[in-house]
């Protein structure tokens, strides 16, 4: 066999990890975690909590949006903020705050300084080959960012024989998308092209969404023996963002697809470019990633409308490496990863004030005015990080991981002048907005992140992990540099946070569980809060504490019937934390928008006379959480229901459909408590989607 198909099958075999559908269950080799270590490795030896989708899974649902397919792993919340725009809610408040490190095969989408909640978007996620998501802290391997989770989507590999694959489909509020994949293997080098097109008109007014993402892989056997991978991608996204524009209560009960910023937008382009290269041998390994980033996004954000307007353009390119040495020892079965992580990622950002105008309480116009933001800011970090496994008995493994991180910001203001001040609001002509302007400076901020944990074999089928990990967040160049009215943002210190863990996890003939505890502390956290007399501030907070617990359980019934569910029961509160402009005091409260009950469970049903076609119904639970930092205001939370149908109509032709919100259900994405009222972004009432997937050979 050349080294070529081995290459792949390898490849192939670690891309077999959790499956949701009971098929896969049966069907399954050793399951293998990537993200945890950065290793593959056996779930059954991973101290980590660990999610993994598979590309099985996402071909069966067909992903419209991630939120569709990120449920199936326990505590794990992503809503919709309009086109493929997000919010995620793991292990922690579902929130816009850079809690997440996403990456793209083992890469950052984006350059820590420059984190923008939407990153998923950014990335092929119909087209992955599988979505894996390790909870909790992942600083110790990943550094800044990696707090509530890292989300490590996969690109396929090329085929070993000539395949091409297209999909059509359609759907309600003018919903279209046209995907494309295909490659081939020949001699050592094995090529694929993924493309996805996707339109649709939005259910809301002025909510029109596209997208165009290319991908391409070339996987090629050096005669050294050694691998490489390229890979290089590009998504464009133009949307109208009032998808999570909320609405009083009024209109959202009655006139849900109201829309109050139909003026707003959100324009990104992002390019990926890396190449790996890759040599093993029976005790060792080493890993080199050159890559390269370039990330732009012109905004006019919705939600600051009411009291900062302003549209702007920001974005940065990246020179980065990725480079690890791992070495195998035969006492314990140690194993030792050494390796170092480099970012250097000039930015910038030119953001302009605007005056509005208002028809009632929608936004119909606006004219940019006076330029208040116009800089240059480098992000450069330095991060070498070491990580080591040893098994003191057959059935027990014991882990360890170290990370220091030295992380730098150069910022250079092409503005002069002193801070600036505006009245930008038409109807309140003595209601300012204050820019403030800050000197040339250097910003930097050291990290040392730790790890600690051990897995023990119960059985032949059944484990038990224990961790402690702990992660920090360094402020992004936003909160820095971009103050508003705030003071001392160069003095904003890095959110840290300590995680405590033990779960439970077990794979057997016909069901597998996967039970998970967790407390975690968080420190410092980086609020922005609103004065009563408008202006807002950016502050270090003092104390909260996460504590949940998360268990996945799939369940074979029969050989045509299987049941699935990912649940999570979480409480997040603040702990300590007194707003000293204002000396309230929310200590003891719960933190907003934190639902403590979040649930997907799945009954499947696979006739014989469907050709090993599946019938799907899901039901999915978010659970009441308050809307405000005081506790007065409660959203009820939402049970949703949708139904799936994949049919094989030949060996190369497939029909497949959804149907989401199947009751029609009213429902808010998110909810918030803004100026005193309460507000909802509605959620998409029922909507079908019916598609042809040809296997061209």
């Amino acid at each position: 066999m050349k080294k070529t198909h081995k290459r792949l099958i390898l490849i192939s075999g670690i891309s077999l990890l959790t499956s949701v559908t009971f098929a896969e269950r049966n069907n399954r080799l050793e399951e293998v975690t990537v993200t945890a270590t950065r290793e593959a490795q056996s779930i059954k030896e991973s101290s980590h909590s660990v999610g993994v989708i598979s590309e099985e899974t996402i071909e069966q649902v067909k992903p419209g949006h991630p939120s569709e397919v990120m449920g199936r792993v326990p505590g794990v919340h992503v809503n919709v903020t309009g086109g493929e725009g997000h919010m995620t809610a793991i292990r922690q408040p579902l929130s816009t705050s850079p809690l997440y490190l996403y990456l793209e095969d083992g890469i950052p989408t984006r350059s820590t300084g420059f984190f923008n909640h939407n990153a998923l978007y950014e990335i092929n996620v119909p087209q992955a080959s599988r979505l894996e998501v390790s909870k909790g802290p992942g600083s110790a391997l990943y550094g800044s960012d990696a707090i509530g989770a890292v989300v490590n989507a996969q690109t396929n590999p090329a085929p070993l024989q000539p395949e091409a694959m297209l999909d059509l489909e359609t759907g309600g509020h003018g919903f279209r998308r046209f995907l494309f994949t295909g490659g081939n293997t020949t001699g050592d080098d094995g090529y694929r092209a993924d493309l996805n097109l996707t339109h649709t008109d939005g259910w809301r007014k002025s909510t029109e969404y596209d997208r165009q993402s290319v991908t391409g892989r070339w996987d090629r056997t050096l005669q050294s023996g050694a691998t490489l991978k390229t890979v290089i991608t590009h998504s464009n996204i133009d949307q109208q963002t009032a998808g999570s524009s909320r609405l009083y209560r009024e209109d959202f009960e009655n006139n849900p697809t109201e829309n109050y910023t139909p003026i707003s937008y959100r324009k990104v382009e992002a390019s990926r470019l890396s190449m790996a290269y890759e040599k093993e041998t029976a005790d060792s390994l080493i890993n080199i990633t050159p890559y390269l980033r370039s990330n732009t996004m012109e905004l006019l954000p919705n939600w600051s409308l009411g009291y900062d307007p302003t549209v702007y353009e920001t974005g940065h390119g990246s020179l980065g490496l990725q480079a690890k040495y791992r070495m195998d020892f035969s006492p314990m079965k140690t194993r030792l990863i050494s390796g170092i992580d480099i970012d250097h990622s000039p930015g910038s950002r030119e953001e302009k004030s605007i005056r509005t105008t208002k028809a009632g309480k929608v936004y119909t116009s606006y004219t940019e005015a006076e330029t208040v933001y116009d800089y240059d800011v480098t992000f450069t970090s330095v991060s070498p990080y070491a990580h080591l496994e040893l098994s003191p008995s057959s059935n027990w493994r014991v882990t360890a991981g170290l990370r220091y991180d030295h992380m730098e910001y150069d910022y250079d203001n092409k503005l002069s002048g002193g801070d600036i001040e505006l009245f930008p609001f038409a109807t309140q002509p003595t209601r300012k907005v204050t820019y403030r302007q800050l000197a040339d400076t250097t910003v930097s901020y050291h990290n040392l992140s730790t790890k600690l944990g051990t897995s023990l074999q119960l059985s032949a089928n059944d484990a038990l992990y224990l961790a402690y990990r702990e992660a920090f967040r360094a402020p992004s160049e936003g909160q820095i540099f971009r103050p508003g009215s705030s003071t001392n943002t160069t003095n904003l210190k890095p959110v840290k946070i300590a995680n405590r863990e033990i779960g439970l996890r077990g794979r057997h003939a016909s069901w597998n569980y996967d039970l998970s505890v967790y407390s975690m502390v968080k420190r410092d956290d980086i609020i922005t809060f609103e004065h009563a007399n408008g202006p807002r501030e950016t502050v270090n907070a003092g104390k909260t504490l996460h504590e949940g617990v998360e268990l996945g359980i799939g369940v074979d019934i029969s050989e045509q019937l299987s049941f699935d569910i990912a649940a999570s029961y979480a409480e997040h509160r603040y702990e300590n934390w007194v707003q000293k402009s204002t000396s309230k005091d929310y200590s003891g409260k719960e933190m907003p928008a934190a639902p403590r009950q979040i649930m997907s469970a799945r009954l499947g049903y696979k006739p014989d006379f469907m050709n090993d076609g599946l019938v799907e119904l899901e039901w999915d639970k978010l659970g009441r959480y308050w809307m405000d930092n005081d506790n007065t205001t409660q959203y009820e939370g939402h049970n949703l229901y949708n139904l799936r149908l994949n049919y094989p109509i030949s060996k190369k032709l497939e029909l497949y459909g959804r149907l989401m919100n199947l009751g029609d259900k009213r429902y808010a994405t998110n909810a918030a408590v803004s100026s005193g009222q309460a507000q909802y972004a509605p959620g998409i009432p029922r909507t079908y989607y019916i598609g042809l997937s040809y296997q061209m050979f």
